[in-house]
């Protein structure tokens, strides 16, 4: 049991030291975004509110928790695609690491959780808390638009995520290139997020600079795709 527990050990402390660096990350982020005004904590008594914050004041009590929880499962097949994939890809399971292939399975995986984020979302709210929120977004041009921009975002996110995890392990000390990858790739997504995140969540959004975000958004994610890409092909070891 004491050498299993040992053996153990060092993969779970670098998952925990992965989830530190990427709340820390995140933490950054929020700061940012508190200090810019990003954040609105009294949206209720204010004038001229983002639409996220009209939106999300719908989500009170018992639908604010069924939300965290479809967003939390949104999340978990987020993140277990990328380890999925960077682990079929290790064993030898699959393809070798392909930034094609990564971008597929990553543009599925996002698919797919924006589906289970939906079809749950569907069972939280009321028929009236739905005619509300449909009132405060935009017509449905303009949402289809805007899930497919959101798809390609995820999607490239991911498959530049699942291309990072196999450089990663493509290494000799891969446990510290994941911490390291986490943080550094970490701290890069989150400047983007902030970014597209106040361009949306304004009182009158400007379609043009939330378009320009995504597409520096999906931009980046495709240069980390090539790059880690690269990686892969000049490590010690081919995955």
């Amino acid at each position: 049991m004491k050498e299993q527990m040992k053996a153990m050990a060092r993969p779970y402390g670098t998952l925990f030291l992965i989830a530190l660096a990427v709340a820390l990350a995140g933490r950054v982020g929020l700061a940012v975004m508190d200090v810019t005004g990003t954040l609105s904590y009294d949206y209720i008594s204010a004038a001229n509110v983002p639409i996220l914050d009209v939106v999300c004041s719908i989500l009170t009590g018992s639908a604010l928790v069924a939300f965290m929880y479809a967003a939390s499962l949104a999340m978990t097949v987020s993140t277990a695609g990328v380890a999925l994939y960077g682990f079929l890809v290790w064993r030898g399971e699959g393809a070798p690491a392909r930034p094609a292939a990564a971008f597929l399975w990553g543009w599925a995986t996002a698919l797919v959780a924006i589906a289970c984020l939906l079809v749950t979302v569907g069972g939280i709210l009321s028929a009236v808390q739905v005619a509300s929120m449909s009132s405060k977004l935009p017509g449905m041009p303009v949402l289809v638009l805007a899930l497919v921009g959101f798809a390609a975002f995820i999607g490239t996110l991911l498959g530049a995520a699942s291309m990072v995890v196999c450089a990663c392990l493509a290494r000799k000390r891969p446990g510290r290139a994941l911490v390291l990858a986490a943080l550094g790739c970490g701290l890069v997504v989150m400047a983007l997020t902030v970014g597209t995140f106040a361009a949306i969540n304004t009182a009158n959004i400007n379609l043009a600079a939330v378009g320009g975000w995504l597409a520096a958004d999906i931009a980046v994610n495709l240069v980390i795709l090539f790059g880690a890409n690269a990686l892969v092909k000049k490590a010690p070891r081919s995955i």
